[in-house]
C-alpha cells in the first residue's frame, strides 16, 4: 500500500512539473524583447549610429533574428528568440556605452 502510494505520487509530482516547465517553454519572450528594443533605442539616442555604428547594427540584426524566430511560435524558436533578444540588449548597451564615452572624450578635448 505504502508503496502504491509513493508511485503515485511520484507520477502525479513528474506530471505536475513537466506540465509547469512545458507551459514556461512556449510563452513568447515578450519582456526580452521589449528590453532589447529599448536599449536599442537608448542607444540611438545616444548617437551609436555614427559612434558605434558596427555595434548598433548588431543588436538590430540579433533583434531581427529574434522576432523572425518568433514567427515560427515552436518551443524551441521561443528559445532561440529569447537568447536573440538578450543579445540584442547586451549589444545594444555596448553601443550606447561605447557613444557615452566617445561623446565624453570629444569633449573633454575640446576643453
Amino acid at each position: 500500500m505504502n508503496q502504491v502510494r509513493y508511485r503515485l505520487t511520484a507520477v502525479a509530482i513528474f506530471v505536475v512539473l513537466a506540465v509547469s516547465l512545458t507551459g514556461c517553454a512556449t510563452a513568447p519572450p515578450v519582456q526580452e524583447m521589449s528590453d532589447a528594443r529599448q536599449a536599442i533605442a537608448a542607444a540611438r539616442e545616444a548617437g551609436a549610429a555614427e559612434l558605434a555604428p558596427a555595434e548598433l547594427s548588431q543588436a538590430e540584426a540579433l533583434l531581427d533574428g529574434a522576432e523572425e524566430y518568433l514567427e515560427v511560435g515552436t518551443s524551441a524558436s521561443y528559445w532561440q528568440a529569447k537568447k536573440n533578444a538578450i543579445s540584442a540588449k547586451e549589444v545594444a548597451f555596448e553601443a550606447l556605452l561605447t557613444s557615452r564615452n566617445a561623446r565624453d572624450a570629444a569633449a573633454d578635448r575640446s576643453r
